[in-house]
């Protein structure tokens, strides 16, 4: 029996954009999504799959099918940001100060959809699916602390995806190799010495050190790394040299070599520049996301055909360039292989804008390639 997934997805379109615009009424930031996960559950519940909580907010459901195969993953992650939004839309946020500007209410509604989905058809289904629900995407990263806790026990694949507003609305969009690049955050400290600002021989000017340290840090950027000061504070009055100068900033490369040699190299001049001012500094960096990078391409190429054959060649978009925005849903695929994948958001304002409001069909899109997506993994590991 062949099943036609858009046209599944378009049927469930009026129920779960109503599950929409309720995830996007109540946003929650980071490990604190206690509604947002309560709602995902009863969904879950109406649905027929057990499902349980794990790490406070993340939840694991599991989909057994009614055939032999492989066994797959959904991801979807959770957590809003702390944004005043400002669509003027009629489910808008209600919590002051925070708005899903990131389309995570599209990701988990596209999720459940999918869920939704596959549950009407588990005798056909092959294999499991495994829907992974986690929080705090936008923080520190849940996706690490999930596999930790055995999420992907069992898992062969794990598939996600990310609405992009670059993409019309009814699209997919497919990138081989590279595709989000490493994360790192670092925090330089310039110890110098203060002194009356008329006699700067007697100090050591932490915010001169600064001035010298800074471009050498921008020389970094090279194609495929990028290098960025965020912040730099210094000083406490207009007569005083400042003793101490506080720097922050990101690294993005594509894959965690180079970043660790970007890191090692940002640690090194800055240790450099500070010793021949006869200043000290001390370096904090800290990796975040891995990236991610679709290394499997037999998998990358199956689900481009699946999308080709679900929405049509036309609406299937293979990306070219890799982006330097990063998702720790890199942690699952490093864990696992799989595919990331893109959302056409249909809408004119960026990620992460107070105006960011990708359209409802959206969640159609995100519901019929999840499930299709796994749908003909799973088939792949058939006796």
């Amino acid at each position: 029996m062949s099943i036609n997934f858009l046209q599944e997805a378009q049927s469930l379109k009026p129920k779960l954009t109503e599950i929409r615009k309720e995830f996007h009424r109540i946003p929650e930031l980071g490990n604190h999504e206690y509604r947002t996960a309560e709602l995902i559950e009863r969904c879950l519940d109406g649905a027929g799959i057990p499902h349980r909580r794990i790490l406070g907010t993340a939840i694991i459901a599991r989909l057994d099918g009614g055939l032999p195969g492989k066994n797959s993953a959904v991801r979807s992650d959770i957590d809003a940001l702390p944004v005043t939004e400002a669509t003027g839309c009629d489910f808008a946020s209600r919590t002051p100060g925070m708005m899903h500007a990131c389309g995570h209410d599209v990701h988990i509604t596209g999720a459940l959809g999918a869920a939704m989905i596959l549950s009407s058809h588990r005798n056909e289904l092959s294999g499991s699916v495994t829907f992974l629900f986690q929080p705090d995407e936008e923080g520190e990263g849940g996706a690490q602390r999930m596999i930790d806790a055995g999420c992907l026990e069992g898992v062969d694949a794990v598939f996600g995806c990310h609405v992009d507003p670059s993409l019309p609305a009814g699209t997919v969009g497919i990138k081989y190799g590279d595709f989000y690049a490493a994360s790192a955050t670092w925090k330089v400290s310039v110890i110098g010495r203060s002194s009356h600002g008329a006699m700067r021989d007697k100090g050591i000017d932490s915010i001169e050190v600064s001035a010298h340290i800074v471009p050498r840090l921008l020389d970094m950027n090279k194609p495929g790394s990028v290098v960025s000061v965020g912040m730099l504070h210094a000083g406490t009055a207009n007569n005083i040299l400042a003793g101490r100068a506080e720097m922050a900033g990101i690294i993005r490369t594509y894959g965690v070599d180079r970043r660790a040699e970007l890191c090692r190299e940002l640690d090194t001049i800055c240790r450099e520049v500070s010793s021949g001012f006869g200043a000290s500094c001390e370096c904090e960096v800290t990796d975040s996301c891995p990236g991610i990078i679709n290394d499997n391409d037999a998998v990358t190429s199956l689900l481009e055909t699946t999308a080709r054959n679900v929405f049509g060649p036309e609406n299937v978009h293979v990306i070219e360039r890799p982006l330097y925005i990063s998702e720790d849903f890199g942690c699952f695929i490093m864990a696992r292989t799989g595919c990331f994948y893109h959302i056409g958001a249909g809408c004119e304002y960026p990620l992460h804008s107070d105006k960011f409001l990708p359209v409802p069909d959206a969640i159609v899109t995100a519901s019929a390639m999840h499930s299709s997506s796994v749908y003909a993994y799973n088939k792949t590991g058939e006796n």
